[in-house]
């Protein structure tokens, strides 16, 4: 038990200190190494194990969309990149250039990817001529690299992985339903999968990403108070396309210039599964998402009946499609208790000889606690219901969660005691000017998360100006 303890009290508590709670976590969960190159991480298979379950998730989604999956370069010429001047401005901060091929200098240097619309447009103005070209529905999976300055893994590395659409439509109508289809779509994994309830909305101009006509966002909020932009999609408008030159000549031979979108989700959400969920314990995985769902520890793993009836109950789990995994090291049973604890393993199941002699299993469920005492032939129907009473209240503690930490606010001063005072979301009318968007990021530290989709009338009144509101914004501190 002492070395049980012991792993436990590796972890800080969230209340003391959330930031080295996060950085325990993720390194005692085994999630990521630090490396010698600052600001870069090892994603370990545990973490790269959620990662690859995000992906299967998302692109099964896609590909019922009619996405195609493709791979461009990762260098971005310096001169298709400043093709378009506001995109530019907005990524030029984060660029990593590349200046030498070998012992040689480079006639134009390059830039290793922040993103691929420029790359992306390049390649659709060589090869779409026809309305009969149309649409384009493309994705790839790749990482891109952001100088930032400073650096948490998974939330703002210098390096990260992510999916990134780029679609090109014959029409502005086709292009708006396509960005709209694509946030659906992250809305729906977000909360059936990840368990994340979300915040839905319009970026504002100042916030929306450098380049597009409009941008759509999904908000979520961690366990600090701190908002998390969790998915974008963006529409593009013909913005793009007039600087890239991409056009078609549609069925009356007229030419017309392309609609376009572009969409994304990242590693990033890896950082929101463990600070909407995790606990002083460690990680917590919603069932849906979680690499292993259930952990099978023997007591007294050296008789040979208990192992022969846990290998058995091995594989009728994954005969009913559950995954499960054994651990029979030499480790002692509160150990392996913690451990599985302390990687968000949603259930356990403890089989000792006692058990076998009694035909009974005991089930553990990661997020409450609570034990079971069941019949070795319940096993894989309870744990089934186990799981997704577990995902579903997963998504109902992180919602009330949410709820209890968002707040309506009328004047500034409210604004300015409430975002001091009680950290989340902060609810607040708006006059639609960026000089209020500026005051209070200036003055707070906190932007504006969204405009959200529906609407409300808290006041008549912006809480920055006291002109006449226009909009009920989201607005937060955030990561």
């Amino acid at each position: 038990m002492a070395k049980n303890k012991k792993l436990v009290e590796a972890i800080t508590s969230m209340e003391d200190d959330f930031t080295q709670w996060y950085t325990d976590v993720i390194t005692k969960a085994d999630l990521i190494s630090y490396t010698g190159v600052k600001g870069f991480m090892v994603i370990k298979p545990a973490g790269y194990a959620i990662w690859e379950n995000i992906q299967h998730e998302l692109d099964r989604r896609f590909k019922k969309t009619g996405v195609e999956n493709v791979y461009l370069p990762m260098f971005i010429p310096e001169s298709l990149l400043k093709k378009e001047e506001d995109h530019v401005k907005g990524f030029a901060p984060e660029v990593a250039w590349v200046t030498h091929g070998g012992l040689e200098s480079l006639q134009e240097r390059m830039c290793v990817r922040p993103t691929s619309e420029t790359l992306f447009c390049d390649f659709y103005s060589r090869n779409i001529h026809s309305h009969r070209d149309l649409p384009k529905i493309y994705n790839q999976w790749c990482s891109v690299v952001r100088w930032e300055k400073t650096t948490r893994p998974f939330l703002r590395s210098r390096e990260l992985l992510w999916q990134e659409g780029h679609t090109v439509h014959a029409t502005a109508e086709e292009a708006e339903a396509r960005t709209m289809q694509m946030l659906n779509i992250y809305i729906d994994f977000c909360e059936k999968v990840l368990a994340i309830p979300l915040i839905k909305g319009r970026k504002t101009d100042k916030e929306k990403f450098a380049g597009a006509e409009a941008t759509y966002t999904i908000e979520a909020l961690m366990h600090d108070g701190k908002a998390l932009q969790s998915g974008t999609s963006h529409n593009f408008g013909d913005g793009f396309a007039k600087a890239f030159n991409i056009q078609y000549s549609d069925k009356n031979n007229t030419l017309k210039y392309v609609h376009q979108t572009s969409w994304g989700i990242t590693t990033r959400m890896i950082g929101a599964l463990i600070m909407v969920h995790g606990d002083n314990n460690g990680l917590l995985l919603p069932p849906r998402i979680a690499p292993i769902q259930v952990m099978l520890i023997p007591i007294r793993h050296d008789t040979a009946k208990v192992l022969n009836k846990i290998l058995e109950i091995r594989e009728t789990l994954k005969s009913a499609g559950i995954r499960v995994k054994l651990d029979d090291s030499e480790k002692t049973p509160g150990w392996k208790f913690s451990e599985q604890e302390m990687r968000g393993i949603p259930i356990r199941i403890e089989l000792g000889p006692n058990d076998i002699e009694n035909h009974q299993a005991i089930l553990v469920r990661r997020d409450t606690r609570q034990k079971y005492i069941i019949s070795i032939n319940e096993i894989p129907s309870k744990t089934a219901d186990l799981l997704e009473e577990i995902q579903s209240n997963l998504y109902n503690k992180a919602l009330t969660y949410r709820d209890s930490h968002t707040y309506d606010v009328i004047t500034y001063e409210e604004f300015d005691k409430t975002i001091h005072q009680r950290p989340g979301f902060i609810r607040a009318m708006w006059c639609n000017c960026q000089e209020c968007e500026d005051k209070i990021k200036g003055d707070f530290a906190a932007t504006s998360r969204c405009i959200p989709f529906e609407q409300e009338q808290l006041s008549d009144f912006c809480v920055c100006c006291g002109k006449p509101a226009k909009k009920l914004v989201y607005w937060g501190k955030s990561y």
